[in-house]
């Protein structure tokens, strides 16, 4: 009866007329950032995330979950009409719902990700509603050491798997720790890394720095790639969005599939949305009697993979939300959004903070049903939006950027560093090195630091106390492990690379 009492209270703080204006504006600018290339739900994120420091926490949590659902179902609106993907996770979409659209069937496969992003984004919610209190329950026997062990497992598990270079993220979220210790020492209160400066003794701010590494750095490198191209706007009508027998059919196993392997893949560290979408379709493709279909316009590797990015989102907060580890930039930022209001992130938020948990577990169904119903009639709003040429429409977001950056400190200082943090951001798209993980380590870096000082303070100094305890001493061996398997690929790969090159 426990979880019935915990939902009912989730949706009368969810239905309250605030909570439900800012989860309506986080759909819909989801949804239009999802629309629009080459921003991306990261950017969004972090370009809105000033706004949520004059909120109270829950609607802050429930408009930057809008944000990150929302974009899901935007993105395939532009991978669809332009073969141009809103999002990274709707990257794989284009292969088969782009020449759907040249078939003549835009509207059929707009429809199904709309209904297969509600079907994955709900089976995501059940199994965050069931798994996250048994989660919590039994991580508040952990410890200090333990919360160590697992912080250090996710940022070198983050910075493995989800980049194309092991040891390129490894460096990164080095250089994000790094990064987070300027400022004072949150125990002693000594100036670290300041250099005589004022403006750093508080320590640089997230989201300067996330705005500038995802906002200003996505649009800088998006200026000269995106064109608009020509779209068939008479040929999207609500008659042509029905589907016909043979594609309701060959349609919902497949969300089931997908929706599954989104689940999953959401909830560990490092895969998220886009790891789930291409494997959704991978096993599609494996298990179809036509393989052969896939790339020529199959429904099956549409609504695939748009189910299992959206199952992805929901099941992403289940680390974050009862862990307080995240498994992405995104979730990190949403732990931001939580400590900047004084919130501790991990298993006490559910007991301590129930309204907002359960309330922010209940606007996602509240979100979904409103992208559902926002979708559908606004896709020839959707349409136009592609038409607007995309050198009218990035001086606007910069212009938006720098009030953002302002607004959060009245620091001018601020403004600089999304400058300085955007010039580093498109220095490392161009030489490859990921910026995910730096946020990641810029976020966890001090509770990796705090975490650790006091486990060494209860061990006297003895590091081999971390070890000898069940937990950690598991956690840090796998750790370990997952280093060296990185170490060594990243290793393999350059010389392979090298190999090749020579050959040539």
């Amino acid at each position: 009866m426990e979880i019935f009492a915990n939902l009912a209270l989730g949706l009368e703080t969810a239905l309250s007329p605030t909570n439900l204006v800012f989860c309506f504006a986080g759909v819909f600018l989801g949804t239009l950032v999802g629309v629009i290339p080459g921003i991306g739900p990261l950017a969004a994120i972090s370009m809105l995330f000033p706004i949520t420091f004059h909120l109270n926490p829950t609607a802050a949590l429930i408009m930057l979950a809008g944000i990150w659902y929302g974009t899901s179902y935007g993105g395939s609106t532009a991978s669809i009409l332009l073969n141009i993907p809103g999002t990274t996770s709707s990257a794989i979409t284009c292969l088969d719902g782009y020449p759907l659209a040249r078939q003549g069937k835009a509207g059929v496969a707009l429809l199904m990700t709309t209904v297969a992003s509600f079907i994955g984004g709900s089976i995501g919610i059940v199994l965050l509603t069931l798994f996250s209190p048994v989660i919590a329950a039994y991580a508040l026997t952990f410890g200090s050491a333990e919360y160590f062990s697992l912080m250090l497992l996710g940022l070198v598990a983050a910075s493995s798997i989800s980049g194309a270079s092991a040891l390129k993220g490894l460096a990164m979220v080095i250089l994000g720790m790094l990064i987070a210790t300027i400022g004072m020492d949150s125990q002693s209160g000594t100036a670290r890394y300041t250099f005589g400066s004022l403006d750093l003794l508080d320590g640089l701010s997230i989201s300067a720095l996330a705005m500038g590494l995802f906002g200003v750095g996505e649009i800088i490198a998006s200026v000269r790639r995106i064109t608009v191209k020509d779209i068939d706007r008479k040929g999207i009508t609500f008659r042509s969005m029905l589907p016909n027998r043979e594609e309701l059919k060959r349609s919902w196993l497949p969300m089931l599939r997908g929706s599954s392997i989104g689940a999953f893949f959401g909830a560990l560290p490092g895969t998220g949305p886009s790891v789930a979408a291409f494997m959704s379709y991978a096993v599609e493709k494996r298990v179809s009697r036509e393989p052969q279909r896939f790339g020529q316009g199959a429904i099956e590797g549409v609504v695939a993979p748009e189910s299992a990015n959206n199952a992805a989102d929901q099941t992403a907060f289940i680390p974050t939300m009862a862990l307080g580890i995240p498994g992405s930039a995104t979730m990190a930022l949403m732990l931001g959004a939580l400590m900047i209001h004084g919130i501790s992130p991990g298993p006490n938020l559910i007991t301590d903070q129930p309204a907002l948990f359960w309330g922010l577990v209940m606007s996602f169904w509240i979100g979904n049903v409103l992208l559902v119903i926002l979708n559908l009639p606004l896709i020839g709003l959707w349409v136009r939006l592609l038409l607007v040429p995309y050198h009218l429409m990035y001086p606007a977001i910069l212009i938006f950027v720098c009030i953002g950056a302002y607004s959060v400190r009245y620091v001018v200082f601020d403004i600089f560093a999304v400058m300085i943090f955007g010039a580093l951001g498109y220095a490392m798209r161009i030489f490859g090195w990921p910026a995910a993980p730096l946020l990641l380590g810029f976020v966890l870096g001090p509770l990796v630091e705090q975490h650790f000082r006091r486990a060494m303070v209860l061990a006297r100094g003895d590091f081999t106390a971390i070890l000898e305890r069940p937990i950690s001493g598991t956690v840090l061996a796998i750790t370990a492990l997952l280093l060296v398997w990185s170490i060594w690929s990243g290793l393999r790969q350059r010389n392979g690379a090298l190999a090749s090159a020579k050959q040539s």
